[in-house]
């Protein structure tokens, strides 16, 4: 006799996620799914507790929902890494840390006390296991691809997660939405960070952080031969490859190039002064590869809607790579993420921490 196997899905309140859970159930699974509650009161001690969320109001989708707050640990893992690499002049890339830290955790917790076998998320990617290791994919559908989100995950993570949306495109899950009954069928997708109202992220730094653009203001602008041309609103509220609100004037549109954070010193230039050709990526998550012991030939990305570069890793002694584009890549961050693929692989990635071979 078959034992119907169990999933616990991610539910976000979205399209994407109610599709995966009715896909799944379509499949034959036994589905649960999980709301992961990340800006309600702290909590002292999570446990799930029933959701209001309704996936679909069709007969053969009704899902039970439950809620698990991860408040506290969001703030300490989420938002407190934000405010850090913002006042660490670095550029934070919140949903890919959440997406570890947060989604998988608060999913493998719903698993352990649901006795469940496998995780689901409604992200466009793929997964296989071959030749000893688990494997991950872009999804089919190139313009949703959440691959580049997805590089911590380890292969204990990838061993028990499904993505069921890998082989399909939006306008598909869309068209499946409706064929399930799923309420959020036509509800428009959010890009903004869930915690930075009207993804306006130096107001929120400034309510967030007490004392802080007072402490910054009034540092001075620097071009690229070291002379003050004007001033600025504190270093935390610029970003690398910025052109717009510098406030200054100049014969050709000058961009942020650098940030100093111990002398709260801005440095800009000309659009070819972003320019570069290699970068440290450090932390590496090795997921397409058992272990890198000398150069490989890859295809990076340093942004998620970056367009991919051919490259060589070459590894360090210290779990990083120095990596080495082909052509330039144009305002390299340190604090996002290098995401390296082969072909629609996944190979690995690390969080960028050195910027070289500047012109």
């Amino acid at each position: 006799m078959n034992v119907q196997k169990k999933v616990v899905v991610g539910i976000s309140g979205g399209v994407d996620s109610a599709v995966s859970a009715c896909l799944l159930v379509e499949q034959g699974y036994a589905v649960t799914g999980l709301n992961i509650r990340v800006l309600d009161s702290l909590d002292e001690s999570p446990s799930l507790k029933p959701s209001p969320l309704v996936i679909s109001d069709h007969p053969d989708f009704q899902i039970p929902v439950f809620s698990l707050n991860l408040s506290s640990k969001f703030r300490d893992d989420v938002i407190h890494y934000f405010h850090t690499d913002y006042l660490g002049g670095r550029t934070p890339n919140p949903c890919m840390v959440c997406n570890k830290k947060i989604k998988w955790f608060g999913l493998f917790e719903g698993l352990k006390l649901l006795d469940a076998d496998f995780i689901a998320t409604g992200h466009f990617a793929a997964t296989s296991f071959c030749n000893g290791r688990y494997r991950l994919y872009k999804g089919a559908d190139q313009e949703k691809d959440q691959s580049y989100f997805l590089w911590m995950l380890s292969q204990s993570d990838l061993a028990k997660t499904l993505f069921p949306l890998g082989k399909l495109t939006k306008p598909e899950v869309r068209k499946l939405a409706h064929s399930f009954g799923v309420r959020a069928a036509e509800k428009k997708e959010s890009q903004e960070i869930c915690f930075v109202p009207q993804d306006d992220y130096c107001s929120y730094l400034s309510n967030a952080i007490p004392g802080l653009a007072d402490n910054v203001a009034d540092g001075d602008i620097v071009d690229d031969t070291g002379k003050v041309i004007g001033k600025h609103h504190g270093y935390p509220f610029y970003t690398i490859g910025q052109r717009r609100g510098l406030g200054i004037a100049a014969k050709e549109p000058l961009y942020v190039t650098s940030l100093d954070t111990e002398h709260n010193r801005i440095h800009v230039g000309k659009k070819s002064s972003l320019e570069c050709t290699g970068l440290i990526a450090s932390g590496l998550n090795l997921i397409g590869l058992e272990s890198l012991t000398g150069p490989i030939e890859a295809s990076g990305k340093i942004r998620y809607r970056d367009k991919e570069t051919p490259c060589i890793i070459q590894p360090l002694d210290d779990n990083s790579a120095t990596v080495s584009f082909a052509s330039p890549k144009n305002a390299v961050s340190t604090g996002q993420a290098a995401v390296f693929y082969r072909d629609s692989e996944v190979l690995c990635g690390g969080f960028i921490t050195q910027i070289i071979n500047k012109p």
